[in-house]
């Protein structure tokens, strides 16, 4: 009777040391299994703190992730981080736009007093030359939206062009306050009947609709199907600049605001028709740097084989020496050439107008031949040993600096081979 009972004890003791076991192995698991979600849900946090651009303290609190992260301690996302980096990329490759190399007429309105309406100019309604307090220079304000504005002479455009200006839509307050305008490229027979085909003005046209909802419209009105119907975004928005530039190539035409892309149409201008006149309707816009301008520069033509390359597509403010964005086409074009002959070497020159001092105009130019060297050494990684600059001011003009058109000639930037 007793050595069954202290067996039956030993089978009950093993048995609970068996489940004491197999509990504490549960509790184990259970313990280590919280622990992964906690860190889990902590790397979770984590992310969407970064995302929201806050984290936190050893408390909880939320913080500016900008004033206390410690950046060598933060865990980033690479997926993350990969999307980061996409819309700049995007945006750099679709921005492939070149001016044309000769200049064909410039207006900045500084030629004009302010107040009066621009010379070189015509219009069925209003305008007059500005200066506002946000941005440089002179600006003409197109004051009746119900008028045509166009230039007095009409123009002798080839096949391959390009035209650019600077805009600041403003605020139409007899039509509905928005700030719709639209621009066109047209052949005319009648360019001094500024109201000729008033409705789809001109023989044949391309228009571009810039509205203030979320969309642009272009269509041309020859015998060919309409392209109405062709959207893209974003809206410009009022008292905003922006700027506008259209690249026609033989029928095809793209435009882009700042540096994005909106259209890309190949079969648009159409070959029955000599296109000579542009104009501005239905709106209240401010433009200024309006360029015309011809012929793609051949980069490597003139670098390599001639030795020089004369450049009007890099682009600064008024007294300034930083590279404007709109020059990235061309300062990539450059690059390729210098890319793919890395045994050449060059001298970048600037050169000015003669408006202002010359002694302030040549520290000018030598200023903004560095900053051309810099975006090549910087954005393209081209050796800077490979590159001099100089500058000479206002002392070599190509042109008389009697006009806009000749001054702007006479501003430009010179690529040398060495």
């Amino acid at each position: 009777m007793t050595s069954f009972t202290l067996d039956t004890q030993a089978q009950f003791l093993d048995k609970l040391k068996k489940k004491a076991v197999e509990k504490t192995k549960k509790e184990a698991e259970k313990r280590t299994e919280k622990r992964v979600n906690k860190g889990i849900d902590n790397a979770y946090d984590s992310i969407e703190n970064q995302i929201d651009g806050k984290n936190q303290d050893k408390k909880g609190n939320k913080q500016d992730s900008t004033k206390t992260v410690d950046k060598s301690k933060v865990v980033k996302d690479k997926k993350v981080t990969e999307t980061e980096k996409e819309p700049q990329l995007t945006t750099s490759s679709k921005y492939d736009f070149i001016p044309g190399e000769k200049v064909l007429l410039f207006d900045d309105f500084n030629s004009d007093n302010v107040g009066d309406f621009p010379v070189i100019w015509n219009t069925t309604g209003s305008g007059e030359v500005m200066t506002t307090n946000l941005y440089e220079g002179r600006w003409f304000k197109i004051t009746n939206a119900r008028g045509i504005t166009t230039l007095n002479d009409p123009l002798t455009l080839p096949d391959n062009y390009t035209i650019e200006f600077d805009v600041i839509p403003q605020k139409d307050n007899k039509n509905n306050n928005n700030t719709s305008f639209n621009f066109y490229i047209l052949s005319t027979s009648k360019p001094k009947v500024l109201n000729y085909g008033l409705a789809r003005p001109g023989d044949a046209a391309i228009k571009f609709s810039f509205q203030y909802t979320d969309s642009y419209l272009a269509y041309f009105n020859d015998k060919s199907p309409d392209l109405s119907g062709v959207e893209n975004q974003p809206r410009l928005m009022a008292d905003k600049k922006y700027r506008i530039s259209i690249w026609v190539q033989k029928e095809r035409i793209r435009l882009y605001v700042g540096q994005e892309k909106l259209f890309d149409v190949p079969k648009a201008m159409s070959r029955n028709y000599k296109y000579n006149m542009i104009r501005f309707d239905a709106g209240a816009p401010m433009i200024s740097n309006f360029r015309i301008a011809t012929g793609l520069p051949d980069m490597r033509s003139k670098l390599l084989t001639e030795g020089k390359l004369v450049s009007y597509g890099i682009y600064f403010d008024v007294n300034k020496d930083v590279v404007k964005p709109e020059s990235f086409g061309t300062i990539k074009g450059i690059a390729t050439v210098l890319q793919e002959n890395p045994a050449v070497k060059i001298k970048i020159v600037g050169h000015t107008d003669s408006d202002g001092d010359d002694n302030s105009n040549l520290d000018l130019s030598k200023r903004r031949a560095a900053s051309v060297k810099n975006a090549l050494v910087k954005t393209f990684s081209i050796e800077a040993s490979r590159i001099e600059t100089d500058g000479k001011g206002e002392i070599e003009p190509v042109a008389p600096n009697d006009n806009s058109t000749n001054k702007a000639l006479n501003r430009r930037v010179e690529f040398i081979k060495m």
